[in-house]
């Protein structure tokens, strides 16, 4: 935006929206973490366990997906229109959820899909807004309110539907239709200037994002023709960026060493992310007979914790780097989920005291993970390389809870299997799991000090410098 459209917006007004923008955007989180704690109840009921997963995987891909395409939109998009098409948009997948999502898990999942679509809008033009128009100084402050959104609407998600759920898990997709009543402030106040248009790869995005859910549904049936289907679309999709105009990423990006040796540390790290809950609620459920509302409650001191984390957690890393900040984060988190396969079972101490170490750790692993890998890169770059690193952070769980969720156990005692039986099936699923979680967070760490040198040639740990400070 030049100088010119600048001074024809009202600053003021658009500051303004940013309180409305963050409620929109934390119900979009509150949702994912509630479809995410009770996918499972959702495939019983709908008699597609098996499929239950992609109920998580799927939106997943779509908010990796257009967390890329929205940030690159608001550069040039007027952000009034933006937001008034993933209203739309919300309201699409809300009402299609409420009215049509008992008939089919296929529709609980598409109405996700685009109520994912619809409600990350507001996340990508709160940061816009705040980029643009909020001064300097005040900048910081806004960032780490949205960072304290995200963390805190996470631990809401999962107690709304632990609530909800004692009532039809179907109320979660209206939710976000809250945002239908800010329209009007929305309109007024957000500017509705757009700049030389660009070219959008929709192509290209497209072609990623259906190479990667053949993938994830592989992962999550096992079923060779999948695999078949993603190796035939990975070699179109590098086809597609060697041959194209203006692909989103193109080959020479790949061959960024560092940045490759960065972004798996996201890869890593991230893999468990939408596994966790549903694995605590699991443990929770079949061992000490809890309902998902009381589940939320045990589980709050892990979010808690994951919220002052990630709000400290850029202080953090300027204290003592980036370097030592990913070893605590992984560090936590690795002994999170170590501890978990092996007390879940035992108390619900186990739970709360895994579940502080785990959400802690990946409550603090953001600053330093994003900050590590937009080191890598010019900052030229940096758009491109802010997107593919959101794009990892949601993939990589998408297909983590895919593969995981496959190998859960039972919320319920199948009939004719003794009591004795399905806890101890369970205790070993839910252990096997859980050290799954641990080994990709521990790999992290190994693959951390292989890399570090590389990836901070300075001093190996990413130490913030006098001159940077």
């Amino acid at each position: 935006m030049n100088a010119r459209d600048r001074s024809q917006v009202d600053t003021a007004a658009a500051v303004r929206t940013l309180p409305q923008l963050i409620i929109i955007f934390i119900t979009s989180i509150l949702t994912i973490q509630g479809f995410n704690l009770v996918f499972q109840d959702i495939g019983t009921q709908l008699n597609a366990v098996e499929y239950a997963p992609l109920i998580t995987s799927i939106p997943g891909i779509v908010l990796g997906i257009v967390c890329v395409i929205y940030g690159s939109l608001g550069d040039f998009v007027s952000l009034r229109k933006m937001m008034m098409v993933g209203i739309v948009l919300i309201v699409i997948g809300s009402v299609l959820g409420l009215v049509a999502s008992r008939s089919s898990i296929w529709v609980v999942i598409i109405a996700r899909a685009i109520q994912t679509a619809g409600t990350q809008v507001s996340g990508s033009v709160y940061l816009v807004v705040t980029t643009k128009y909020v001064p300097g100084v005040k900048k910081v402050l806004y960032f780490g309110v949205f960072t304290a959104a995200y963390q805190f609407s996470t631990a809401i998600g999962v107690l709304a539907a632990g609530w909800l759920i004692t009532m039809s898990w179907v109320w979660l997709f209206a939710i976000p239709l809250i945002s239908v009543l800010f329209i009007p402030t929305l309109w007024r106040g957000l500017p509705d200037v757009s700049g030389q248009a660009q070219r959008i790869d929709v192509p290209g995005f497209l072609l990623a994002g259906v190479t990667v859910t053949a993938l994830v549904m592989y992962f999550n049936s096992m079923n060779w023709l999948y695999l078949g289907a993603f190796a035939v679309l990975l070699a179109l999709f590098i086809i597609y960026i060697s041959k194209a105009k203006n692909p989103f990423v193109t080959p020479e990006f790949f061959q960024n060493r560092r940045y490759l040796m960065a972004v798996s540390l996201v890869l890593l790290f991230y893999f468990g992310n939408y596994a966790m809950t549903p694995l605590f609620n699991l443990a929770g459920g079949i061992f000490h007979g809890k309902t998902a509302l009381q589940m939320g409650f045990v589980l709050l001191a892990g979010y808690v914790v994951a919220t002052v984390m990630g709000v400290m957690s850029g202080a953090i890393v300027a204290k003592i780097g980036s370097g030592m900040g990913i070893v605590l984060a992984g560090g936590s988190a690795a002994i999170g989920a170590f501890l978990a396969a092996f007390t879940v079972d035992k108390g619900l101490w186990g739970i709360i005291v895994s579940a502080v170490f785990l959400f802690g750790g990946l409550g603090l692993a953001y600053a330093p993970v994003v900050n590590t890998v937009m080191g890598t890169v010019d900052v030229s770059e940096s758009g491109r390389a802010v997107g593919m690193n959101d794009l990892a952070m949601n993939i990589s769980p998408s297909i983590g809870i895919a593969i995981l969720g496959s190998m859960m156990p039972a919320a319920a005692r199948p009939e004719g299997v003794a009591e004795a039986q399905y806890l101890a099936d369970s205790a070993h699923s839910l252990t096997l799991l859980f050290i799954i979680v641990g080994a990709t967070c521990l790999a992290g760490l190994l693959a951390f000090f292989a890399f570090r040198r590389q990836l901070f040639p300075v001093d190996g740990w990413g130490k913030v410098t006098s001159e940077e400070a």
